[in-house]
């Protein structure tokens, strides 16, 4: 198992209740175009680079004018595998739900030019595939989870003018903060186990079997997905299992326990200021990332609202289902009512 994730239930009550039907007709909603019927509704996307052109992959389930859900999964370079569970949540409410795989990820084009990986690069080829999707002011949701919220964060505060809303799962608006609030829980951890790991870490030698399964063991089920190894979700591991590590350690280091890369240095609270779009932030009791923050954030953006989870860890798409969805879905239908 690779390691990377840097990636009261309470809906803080700045979102009111709303009883717009989001919903099409069944017929509408599945009312492809011949080329989306041949290709299952995937679309591989061409996007310019400094270095060339590449391909990136997407995938469209569905169609609605209105509400149109763009997901940006984490790692980076993991895929959209982990976040297929939207899947069983978004549709249902007659939503648009897109996959992405960012340039580098497992279903995208893999080049090798190390000058690619930064976070400036992405955001503009996030521009390209919403051009290439059609996705405008009046419909484009973008969510990000952890990397992913760092890169929807990047974007709005560029192209906001081209969203209708954005939502922020489980990240931080700090690289240092990240790194500060994983080293407390890790100080939590018992103290044979932190004694074996820096064992490891002093020889560079991340990934040695030994070294994944105990991270895993002991901090992943407690923060990353809390549920006992054995029953992790299938996409969750599928994802996991292809990883593009180099692009990773470039971008994150080489775990979370020791993070690096060009990602040092990063933060945006003095520009969050600057997002006028409607925002909703998500932040979990058990995640790697201090909820406390996510909640700070926002209130230091215009127009936001914040979600806790209080059951979940850094993939409460998976681990607190019953407070994540709800508290999605309601801000969705919020957006949306106001230009009703």
């Amino acid at each position: 198992m690779r390691i990377f994730f840097f990636l009261f239930p309470v809906f803080v009550p700045f979102i009111g209740c709303n009883n717009t039907d989001n919903k099409s007709s069944v017929a509408d909603y599945f009312n492809y175009t011949s080329e989306e019927q041949q290709n299952a509704g995937v679309k591989m996307i061409p996007v310019q680079t400094p270095v060339g052109t590449f391909k990136v992959w997407t995938k469209k389930i569905g169609n609605n004018p209105r509400v149109k859900v763009l997901l940006l999964h984490g790692g980076p370079a993991l895929t959209h595998e982990y976040m297929e569970c939207f899947e069983t949540f978004l549709p249902k409410e007659g939503y648009e739900l897109i996959h992405y795989d960012q340039l580098g990820s497992y279903y995208s084009d893999q080049p090798t030019d190390s000058s690619l990986w930064t976070l400036e690069r992405f955001v503009e080829e996030l521009e390209q595939v919403r051009v290439a999707l059609g996705l405008n002011k009046d419909n484009f949701y973008l969510l990000g989870n952890s990397w992913g919220g760092i890169l929807g964060m990047e974007y709005a505060l560029k192209y906001q003018q081209n969203m209708k809303a954005l939502i922020v799962s489980n990240m931080t608006a700090d690289f240092a903060r990240y790194g500060s609030y994983n080293a407390k829980l890790r100080a939590q951890m018992r103290t044979s186990l932190v004694d074996s790991l820096e064992s490891f870490e002093k020889k560079n030698d991340y990934m040695n079997p030994v070294y994944q399964q105990l991270v895993f063991d002991e901090y992943y089920c407690q923060h990353i997905l809390r549920k006992p190894a054995n029953e992790w979700p299938e996409p969750v591991l599928r994802s996991f299992k292809h990883i593009n590590q180099p692009v990773y350690e470039i971008l994150q280091g080489p775990s979370e326990f020791v993070p690096g890369g060009r990602l040092v240095g990063w933060e945006c609270w003095s520009r969050l200021k600057n997002i006028s779009i409607p925002t909703l932030m998500i932040g979990s009791r058990y995640d790697t990332m201090n909820p406390e923050e996510m909640e700070e954030m926002s209130k230091l953006v215009q127009n936001s609202s914040y979600l806790y989870c209080s059951t979940g860890g850094h993939l409460s798409m998976w681990d607190a289902q019953e407070e994540y969805y709800p508290g999605i879905i309601s801000f969705i239908k919020t957006v949306d009512g106001r230009n009703q």
